[in-house]
């Protein structure tokens, strides 16, 4: 990891592992002459993936301390970074607390202040693919491959009170992980919830072959596990095979994308809906923008951002 110099205009930071490779470098320019955040810039921060926590620790005591520097979003390292830093942060949210993770670091009041924003930004982008009463007509269940904060999120959105009898008939979530899988347990039990939850070790790609093979038809499929993104590789092989009508959603938005690219192979015979994490990316990056520089982005607002963001990507 290296730190940035000392900022010397209002500075937001990436935090993540190959930040360089972000549309958001590109895109933030564009959306704060939008919101008119003047002389505003974005810097990424690269950490490796679960390093050394006190490499967390220096990067939220820099940005603590140094004026300037207004804030961050916090990708991959999430958890690694609560773990380590929660002790630097004078406010931390519910959602926070709840699972364990920091996706947003903001200032105040002089206070510096940690949210857990994937449960907000997870639900707004399912509710733009899965439609309406799709549990409750169809009884399907939700595979979740990884079980790392965006597994916390969705799982947290998929079993919310106010949908009533409109959630997955079970949830599943898998990882290769032992440690992570069982941090994930504990933490999703404090969920009040009638959705059953089942817990996997899937050391190797095969392995979650064979959660996918025994899925019901209209499905929901996740990779939340970060390959084919930072790191190559889909967390299923090539041969699988998808339940018939399913959702399936990757969430990256960049990268190799094997695990989407394994689906849509299979989109036309098993009649799949395919999304990518590009809605993902612009509810995540907007909520902790509204929150880093105090303002609202909703409505006729968010509609111009996103806008901005489709036509960045259509150039592209």
């Amino acid at each position: 990891m290296i730190l940035p110099a000392k900022a010397t205009q209002p500075t937001m930071y990436f935090i993540g592992v190959t930040t360089t490779q972000s549309s958001i470098m590109k895109l933030f320019p564009l959306w704060a002459r939008e919101l008119g955040l003047k002389d505003a810039v974005i810097k990424g921060i690269d950490i490796d993936i679960h390093a050394d926590p006190e490499q967390y620790r220096e990067c939220v005591r820099f940005i603590k301390e140094d004026p300037l520097s207004l804030g961050a979003l916090v990708t991959t390292h999430k958890i690694d970074l609560y773990h380590a830093a929660r002790d630097l942060f004078d406010y931390l949210d519910p959602y926070a607390t709840m699972f364990d993770e920091i996706s947003s670091i903001s200032k105040q009041d002089g206070r510096l202040e940690g949210y857990a924003k994937d449960p907000i930004s997870s639900g707004l982008s399912m509710e733009a693919f899965i439609p309406v009463n799709y549990w409750k007509r169809h009884g399907g269940e939700a595979l979740i491959m990884g079980a790392g904060g965006s597994a916390l999120a969705i799982s947290s959105y998929l079993t919310r009170a106010d949908h009533g009898d409109d959630v997955p008939s079970k949830i599943i979530i898998s990882n290769r992980s032992e440690a992570r899988l069982l941090s994930a347990e504990k933490l999703l039990s404090n969920i009040d919830t009638k959705v059953k939850f089942e817990y996997v070790l899937c050391p190797n790609p095969a392995d979650n072959d064979r959660l996918l093979k025994a899925l019901k038809p209209r499905s929901l499929v996740i990779n939340a596990t970060g390959l084919g993104k930072d790191r190559p590789g889909s967390p299923l092989t090539d041969p699988c095979e998808f339940p018939e009508h399913s959702l399936v959603w990757e969430l990256n938005y960049r990268g190799e994308l094997d695990f989407m690219h394994q689906a849509l192979k299979q989109k036309e015979q098993k009649q799949l809906h395919v999304e990518d994490g590009w809605i993902y990316f612009i509810h995540g990056w907007t909520q902790v923008i509204a929150e880093v520089f105090h303002i609202d982005i909703k409505g006729d607002t968010f509609d111009k951002l996103e806008s901005i963001a489709m036509n960045l990507r259509t150039v592209k």
